[in-house]
């Protein structure tokens, strides 16, 4: 099985460009943040013809997440209980892969923060403090895998400036701190858990030549369960996604995609 996670920044602007990838990569599982629109606007059809089902959080203009399964699915939360004011950013369903297998998804786009002196980011360290609350309710002993753009720094190795950048905004000890929180819940890095050491982003900016330098941030992750990094195979932050596809410009975000036995 192959999962993945990708900030489309936009879905109408990314279109052709994600069905593209869908059509390169041919994920099983897609989880999508940042989708800028509308239920009734979603062209649900698209993936459909694709072989997609699609379950859909939506918002108009702004924050949005979507699950794309090639596998029979259903919805179990949408929306973030307790943070409904914070937009649609959480979106968790269960994927049926045959009698055997069943494996909870949930996609989430978590706040920005905007800056350390911003009202956003108290607000940002609140709705993390809600999404650990939300998934120790739920239980994280079988196969589940938790996937988005976390919008933060995990540890200095994540972000291109390193120590550098302890302190700043993604890289503050309370954002670092709430992460943490996800991972002791028994969930785990699958990146991280196969590259240890290895320095690899998933954003860059579109501004100041941060892609061709390669001034990123690893922000997007997938979070698994030990029922899951078991039986992984593969991580790939698929950075050729991040550069322009027959014109059209990509996200700047780069997908996530990891390979489960």
């Amino acid at each position: 099985m192959r999962i993945a996670t990708w900030n489309v920044n936009g879905l109408r602007a990314r279109l052709e460009y994600i069905q593209h990838w869908l059509a390169a990569r041919s994920p099983d599982v897609v989880g999508m943040q940042e989708l800028k629109v509308a239920e009734e606007q979603f062209p649900a059809d698209v993936f459909e013809q694709l072989g997609y089902q699609v379950a859909l959080h939506a918002q108009k203009g702004w924050n949005g997440v979507a699950v794309l399964s090639r596998l029979p699915m259903q919805v179990e939360q949408a929306g973030l209980p307790g943070q409904e004011d914070a937009g649609a950013r959480l979106l968790h369903c269960r994927i049926a892969g045959g009698a055997a297998t069943k494996l909870g998804f949930a996609t989430v786009y978590c706040p920005n923060g905007k800056n350390i002196d911003h009202e956003d980011f108290p607000r940002k360290l609140a709705w993390y403090d809600s999404l650990t609350a939300y998934l120790g309710g739920q239980g994280t002993d079988g196969p589940f895998v938790l996937c988005g753009d976390f919008n933060v720094v995990p540890e200095p190795l994540d972000g291109w400036r390193g120590d550098a950048a302890d302190g700043t905004i993604f890289c503050t000890s309370d954002e670092r701190r709430r992460f943490q929180g996800l991972l002791d819940l028994g969930m785990t890095d699958l990146f991280r858990h196969l590259h240890p050491a290895r320095q690899a982003f998933s954003w860059w900016d579109y501004r100041a030549g941060a892609f061709p330098r390669n001034q990123g941030l690893r922000i997007d992750t997938l979070l698994g369960t030990a029922a899951v990094a078991e039986r992984l195979r593969d991580v790939v932050i698929d950075r050729d996604y991040r550069k322009k596809k027959d014109g059209n410009i990509g996200s700047d975000h780069a997908p996530v995609y990891a390979d489960i036995a």
